[in-house]
């Protein structure tokens, strides 16, 4: 699915770069460093913005009419910012992929032996080991 969303850009003052803001996604806000920058972490910001909701079971909010944006201030520019869902949700989302790994014989045989969750102990190496610890995307729902 894609879905397409007003962006205002906001030069920085003291940098190249832009402040993006959605009018449709409360919250949502990022920067770059120069203005392809900026529309790459527009991009990603608000992608990872809808993918919460819908991870949550929400819908997502409709866009504004691009003719109805006006930026907040003089030098704001307002685009649209295209999304595609499917593709960042393969990417990034909450949905389990399949992965093989190999391990040595008799520690499966002692694993099996003992009724090991393969999957929940290797989710949880892999968190302790990337500590991750802050973001609800990665917590075990």
């Amino acid at each position: 699915m894609k879905l397409i969303y007003p962006a205002c850009f906001y030069p920085l003052e003291k940098q190249d770069g832009f402040l993006v803001e959605f009018p449709d996604l409360q919250g949502c806000v990022t920067q770059g460093d120069n203005m392809a920058h900026a529309i790459e972490m527009a991009t990603d910001a608000a992608s990872g913005w809808l993918l919460d909701e819908f991870e949550d079971g929400n819908h997502a909010p409709p866009p504004t009419d691009i003719k109805l944006v006006t930026p907040d201030e003089p030098d704001g520019i307002v685009s649209l910012i295209v999304l595609d869902m499917d593709s960042y949700a393969e990417k990034y989302g909450d949905k389990a992929i399949r992965k093989n790994l190999t391990i040595p014989a008799w520690l499966a045989t002692f694993a099996d032996k003992n009724n090991v969750n393969y999957s929940q102990i290797l989710q949880n190496a892999l968190i302790t080991e990337l500590r991750i610890e802050h973001h609800q995307q990665y917590q075990r729902r």
